[in-house]
């Protein structure tokens, strides 16, 4: 018995006679759908499972008199197909193109029952057309905008490198130091919708808990006190805190490597370059174990005390916590304790209890705290926040670990963000879609390759003066946050779709864990914005 001579047969069969074609029917629907591959190569064994899983219950499905969604496509903006192109010299769309026919052979000889009347491929003007025009939406509802922020930069390579291509502090491509420097890029405004889809993962029934809890950990939603620290010189300092009970045993502030504000301290002193260099190995060696910092030469004044404190710089403080800079109280906190003995910085106990060689963290009563002296600490939390509100110094509030989207990747491979800069008319967004991606471009390693003139001159949509296009492209993060409400209308060329009300939501949808956190918060925040639009019913 030949099988493959029988799975051929089938197979052309089902091909031929669009076996899977999915039907908008009066009967019951089913959406399965897996996260679609990034074509970088052949398939492997993870592909085969995941996809088989898929196959096989669609075919259940179907089998149950279902009318079933099966779609793929194909994920195809990225790193890859670029690092690719700079080593070998093959184009990214060329390599990518030639990824997607291996990997898609590779699905056709295994059998799997896809509607391939419904393929996508993001990397397609067709798809990424939509990307734009949702910027653009996003823009003018000011949910995107635009601000410096920190990225890895490789002088000798006169590039912005991702983290994947920053290996042991050193550049993948010329092996040189890498250091980092602040560039204007895009954000959009999750922000606005943290509440929202914090509540939310409570009506995700059907989702694991475990996924739930990780995105309730990522938005990290918490209730504190924002203390303003006067500098000796300078703007005032914001710092968020969860126990201002322990506000008088402050001896130092701790700012994020990463925090704009650590290079502005600095900025003109004889330390700048120090600290730059601090800040490039903090930021390129997040996993580093060890509590490292340096002093920016700047003093504070803790408001309670009135005492003198010193303003750190140290890689244990996340960017993604409150300002990015916290109170740091030796005494009462291990980690905070341990970085004072290493720099020796005074450690002031203002809670009563036993603790040798470390940090009392437990309860009691205050200590050397003023007239809050003798006062439980947990009383105390309230009491101080509503003193120093008093006082001009101190407000209650509502803080997360969730930041807003950084988009903007200086590459060439992903979808190109669609705004002119002119200087009559300032941020404009191009009215002719899609900007497409230009084919005329070197892959040498060294600069951004949209950053040439063939691609960067143009005219200002509004006045028709002379203007420059943005180089920046898109997260592929953007490209995967709505490809599922794409498959129920892909043919669409009016609208990314107008459909979507027959197959949403998506019933089944099958991937790995480790895309639990971003690709799904970003996938539920689109489709939120994509319901403020009235293009979608449903909250989720």
């Amino acid at each position: 018995m030949d099988l493959q001579k029988i799975a051929g047969k089938w197979q052309a069969r089902w091909l031929k006679e669009k076996a899977f074609k999915s039907k908008e029917v009066k009967k019951q629907k089913y959406y399965c759908l897996e996260m679609f591959p990034y074509p970088s190569g052949k398939m492997h064994m993870g592909h085969v499972r995941n996809y088989s899983i898929g196959d096989a219950y669609a075919r259940f499905l179907r089998m149950q008199g279902m009318s079933v969604l099966y779609p793929m496509g194909w994920d195809a903006f990225g790193l890859p197909a670029e690092n690719a192109a700079i080593k070998s010299g093959a184009k990214p769309e060329e390599y990518t193109r030639k990824c997607i026919e291996q990997i898609k052979a590779q699905f056709m000889e295994l059998g799997l029952s896809y509607d391939w009347d419904r393929e996508l491929t993001t990397c397609d003007p067709s798809y990424y057309q939509w990307n734009q025009w949702l910027f653009i939406q996003m823009l003018e509802k000011g949910l995107a905008y635009r601000k410096k922020s920190t990225v890895n930069w490789c002088d000798d390579c006169g590039t912005v490198l991702a983290n994947e291509q920053v290996e042991s502090g050193k550049c993948w491509r010329c092996e040189n130091p890498v250091s980092v420097k602040e560039l204007e890029q895009w954000f959009l405004k999750i922000t606005d919708y943290a509440d929202e889809l914090l509540e939310d993962i409570d009506n995700l029934e059907d989702w694991p808990n475990s996924v739930k809890i990780m995105q309730k950990n990522w938005i990290g939603k918490s209730r504190g006190t924002m203390v303003t620290f006067k500098q000796e010189q300078g703007d005032d300092l914001e710092v968020f805190t969860t126990r201002p009970d322990t506000l008088f045993g402050c001896t130092f502030l701790v700012i994020a490597p990463e925090n704009p504000l650590t290079l502005e301290l600095v900025k003109g002193t004889k330390i700048e370059k120090e600290v730059t260099e601090f800040v490039a190995k903090s930021v390129r060696d997040k996993e580093g174990k060890e509590k490292e910092g340096i002093f920016l030469g700047k003093h504070a004044i803790n408001p309670v005390t009135e005492e003198k404190i010193p303003i750190y710089a140290a890689n244990f403080v996340l960017m993604e916590y409150g300002t990015g800079a916290v109170m740091s109280v030796p005494a009462h906190d291990q980690r905070d304790y341990e970085f004072a003995k290493k720099y020796d910085i005074p450690i002031k106990t203002v809670i009563e209890g036993k603790a040798e060689g470390k940090a009392y963290m437990g309860e009691g009563k205050l200590v050397d705290s003023g007239e809050f002296t003798g006062m439980a600490n947990k009383e105390a939390i309230k009491k101080i926040t509503q003193w120093l509100e008093k006082k001009g110094m101190a407000k209650e509030g509502t803080h997360y670990k969730l930041r807003d989207w950084l988009v903007s990747r200086q590459r060439y491979w992903g979808t190109p963000i669609p705004i002119v800069y002119c200087d009559r008319c300032g941020i404009v967004p191009e009215t002719k879609l899609p900007v497409k991606l230009p084919t005329n471009v070197k892959f040498t390693g060294q600069g951004n390759p949209l950053d040439v003139d063939s691609f960067k001159k143009t005219s200002c949509p509004k006045c028709k003066g002379d203007a420059t296009r943005e180089t920046d492209t898109m997260d592929t993060f953007f490209d995967s946050s709505w490809y599922y409400l794409r498959f129920c209308d892909p043919g669409n060329n009016k609208e990314p779709f107008t459909k979507a009300d027959y197959w949403m939501p998506v019933d089944q949808y099958i991937g790995g864990i480790e895309h639990a956190i971003l690709h799904l918060l970003y996938a539920r925040f689109i489709f939120k914005v994509f319901r403020d639009m009235g293009m979608v019913k449903a909250d989720e």
